[in-house]
């Protein structure tokens, strides 16, 4: 692409990730998260830029939380920019207040979904940065984590997959909002702090194909959500939106220090950069980078395990689940502590309406090796599981 009086180092450095990385490929319809925020205007901004050479549709979508008074005129601010650059703009509204960061970020990505999917949006761009994933990294750290936890924010990864059996998909439906039941047929990933959140699947196809603007037929498998940002730091959006000169809406909350991650981000890493290390965030993304490469190998591996392990033995890498459940533990017990866990996490995930908690995976783990008739107290949903050698049988 010709450079021209605009063209900046994160333009060449964002032109770079893509050919690359290759997560968000050309002549695609692209739906741009954008909060007004200087992360979500620098990514918007820098897509647009880019669009000449790469050849997308692109569109922003505004969640509004309804958490502040200025939330309304956020969401104008916002149209308006749309309106300004000439594309397309989304608003989605929580129809109850979000009491939780938690629920916030559930009921937000669920409705970047639905606008996706209205709208025929296979790909959803997010302004997380690499100052996110070292928060991030610190956060699950001091909660307590693994690796998949210290290795959250990818750079991609699918939000929605059209291939599972989703049989209650409706749009605009508030009452998703309020259920807390967790689907096994949906799953949602929780912004990567926690790869096993599975989030209820309220929706009807029947409101799809009343819906004129869906196009849900032409979408493919899944729905993606890109994180293209994510080797740019926050000091760096803050200065490209001040150098573009971009209007940033600034959020009141960011300064709430009842929330861990704006202490961690006022505080803690300010903290580290000026007693520890000065690049401390480029650290702590590069660690959560390296340890997302670990943890995928270790998945594959698990998965792997788990084909063999399971009665009857899987034919293919969709290793299906279904209660009751029969285990092979010589094939399990022949094989690392580390793909034990994470084959056991792998079965859990599939047969319990929560995300599987460190304990739920170490007591079924503990079966491998215990004596004949063990047996479990019951998981969430009731299942337990037995010892009947030379199995591990889960059921009802």
């Amino acid at each position: 692409m010709p450079e021209s009086s605009n063209w900046t180092h994160l333009h060449a450095q964002l032109h770079r990730t893509l050919l690359q990385r290759q997560i968000l490929p050309s002549n695609q319809r692209l739906l741009v998260a954008v909060s007004g925020g200087q992360d979500s205007l620098c990514a918007l901004k820098l897509l647009l830029d880019l669009q000449p050479k790469w050849g997308w549709n692109l569109a922003i979508v505004h969640c509004d939380h309804g958490w502040r008074s200025d939330s309304q005129s956020n969401a104008n601010h916002v149209e308006n920019l749309a309106k300004n650059w000439g594309i397309s703009y989304y608003l989605q509204t929580a129809s109850d207040i979000l009491k939780t960061e938690a629920a916030a970020r559930q009921w937000r990505y669920q409705a970047l979904i639905e606008i996706a999917i209205a709208h025929n949006y296979p790909y959803i761009v997010t302004g997380h940065t690499a100052s996110d994933r070292a928060e991030t990294l610190l956060y699950n750290l001091i909660r307590g984590s693994g690796a998949d936890g210290l290795s959250a924010l990818t750079w991609t990864r699918p939000l929605f997959d059209f291939r599972l059996p989703i049989l209650d998909f409706r749009l605009g439906n508030s009452d998703a909002n309020h259920n807390s039941q967790m689907s096994a047929d949906f799953r949602l990933g929780n912004s990567d702090a926690n790869h096993n959140s599975q989030i209820s699947a309220n929706f009807r196809s029947d409101n799809l194909d009343q819906n004129p603007k869906s196009k849900i037929q032409n979408l493919k498998s899944k729905i993606y959500l890109v994180r293209p940002l994510l080797e740019i730091t926050r000091s760096q959006t803050g200065q490209f939106c001040q150098d573009q000169k971009l209007p940033i809406w600034e959020d009141s909350t960011n300064q709430d220090l009842q929330y861990a991650r704006n202490r961690i981000r006022s505080q803690l890493l300010p903290y580290l950069e000026t007693h520890f290390n000065p690049k401390a965030q480029q650290a702590l993304a590069q660690t959560a980078e390296l340890l997302r490469a670990d943890v995928e190998y270790l998945e594959l591996a698990a998965t792997e395990l788990l084909q063999r392990a399971i009665s009857p033995i899987a034919d293919n890498e969709q290793v299906k689940i279904q209660l009751p459940v029969k285990l092979n533990r010589q094939t399990l017990r022949d094989a690392p502590l580390a793909l034990q866990r994470r084959a056991m996490r792998q079965v859990l995930q599939r047969i319990l309406p929560c995300a599987p908690s460190f304990e739920h995976v170490e007591k079924l783990t503990s079966l491998i090796a215990a004596a004949n008739r063990s047996q479990t107290d019951p998981f969430p949903g009731g299942a337990i599981a037995r010892v009947e050698n030379p199995w591990i049988a889960i059921g009802i």
